[in-house]
């Protein structure tokens, strides 16, 4: 394999998606002609980036990345072996840790650029040699990684409202107000893409009325989130909204707790998709950020995953909410990758969208507690549009 990518650090405090690097440093050799050749990147700790900074450059400390190119040692009667080593490369996971934080980039991210960096120095470019090299090396690696970025989704993140809130109050009172029929109306005047909605089995909130008129009325997008059961299939089917989204569904939690197990209860899930294609309506499946649920999603034919936040919402400490957010950065690129399309909910609040809203792999974000909150202080024009900015800043921003 061209490209041999090692792991050698804490893989519970740094979660490196490996097929992902793996597939970025491919196409950057691609990029570089050098697609042919082998190089060997390895990630480590500050203690063994350290040693080798001091042993091999006379300086002490941590740094972000070590190029180490085969040719600096090989011997002339090798250039004779049909191998074509480049090199190796060592990244230290904990110092671009670091950097990604100060750059409000995701940690797969910044171990993209220094990729692209010991790459570089690799095929001999470096930045010590003169000012007019360091020029050229940056401006090398600002055009490979914005051609990365470009070949990638380049639209502003959506917003979508979920309006089950607003039945909620509804239900309290067993009355006809507030209608969320009503407020899908005033959130999409305020600028939301999308109205969400989730049609439960118990009719808790929304109810055959709500989606029945929602359908006739909502100007932009209606997504359905719904369990895989019959009845609610066969409502589905009837009203054909412009998406739906399978979701788990317990009868005694206050709200959905978790991402489908989707990789559990395949082949019941894939003749629901099935169903719904044969009919011209996409599927989205709520996942946990996690391989084998993103893996298991492509496997049964659906068309987009939505990334269940709630956890990284959730999180008490912000070691915590970082390692959340890095497996939703990175289980979003990768289904990217994979050609699924991505969304993400669940929590989402004015504190913890932004980050989420700056994913450029994630096209759209179910918000509804949150907005639907604000809107008891400053009324629900006003809540949509406070975070619709926020998202829009995000998005623009990073």
């Amino acid at each position: 394999m061209p490209a041999t990518l090692t792991i050698k650090c804490d893989t519970n405090k740094f979660r490196l998606n490996r097929r992902l690097l793996q597939r970025r440093t491919a196409w950057l050799m691609r990029q570089n002609g050098v697609a042919t050749h082998e190089v060997s990147v390895l990630f480590v700790d500050d203690q063994e980036i350290s040693w080798l900074n001091n042993h091999y450059r006379g300086k002490k400390g941590p740094t972000n990345v070590l190029s180490f190119p085969f040719a600096d040692e090989a011997d002339s009667c090798l250039s004779f072996l049909p191998v074509q080593e480049l090199g190796d490369i060592i990244i230290s996971v904990e110092t671009a840790h670091k950097e990604s934080l100060s750059l409000h980039v995701s940690l797969h991210d910044r171990l993209t650029w220094l990729i692209t960096h010991g790459l570089l120095h690799l095929l001999g470019y470096d930045h010590e040699r003169s000012e007019k090299e360091a020029e050229d090396m940056w401006a090398l690696e600002t055009s490979l990684i914005n051609q990365l970025q470009s070949s990638r989704s380049n639209k502003m993140t959506h917003l979508a409202i979920n309006v089950d809130h607003v039945a909620t109050v509804r239900q309290a009172r067993g009355i006809n107000e507030p209608d969320p029929v009503a407020a899908a109306a005033i959130c999409e005047l305020a600028g939301a893409a999308g109205i969400v909605v989730h049609l439960r089995e118990d009719r808790r909130h929304i109810n055959d009325r709500d989606v029945r008129l929602l359908r006739e009325t909502i100007k932009t997008k209606m997504n359905l989130e719904m369990g895989a059961n019959k009845e609610i299939i066969e409502i589905a089917l009837a009203l054909k909204p412009d998406m739906v989204t399978l979701v788990p569904e317990k009868r005694q939690e206050l709200t959905t707790e978790g991402g489908l197990d989707v990789a559990g209860q395949k082949k019941k899930l894939a003749k629901t998709i099935s169903k719904m294609s044969k009919a011209g309506i996409p599927v989205s499946l709520f996942i946990d950020p996690e391989h084998k649920q993103v893996e298991a999603a492509l496997e049964i034919g659906a068309t987009y995953v939505e990334l269940h936040t709630g956890r990284y919402c959730d999180a008490t400490s912000e070691e915590k909410r970082e390692e959340e957010y890095q497996l939703i950065a990175s289980a979003a690129e990768e289904a990217y990758q994979m050609g699924l399309r991505v969304n993400a909910g669940h929590g989402l609040d004015y504190q913890t969208t932004s980050r989420i809203a700056s994913l450029d792999t994630i096209e759209e974000l179910s918000i509804g507690h949150a907005i639907i909150s604000r809107a008891v202080f400053v009324g629900l024009d006003q809540a949509v549009r406070e975070m619709l900015a926020i998202v829009r800043h995000a998005s623009m921003i990073f």
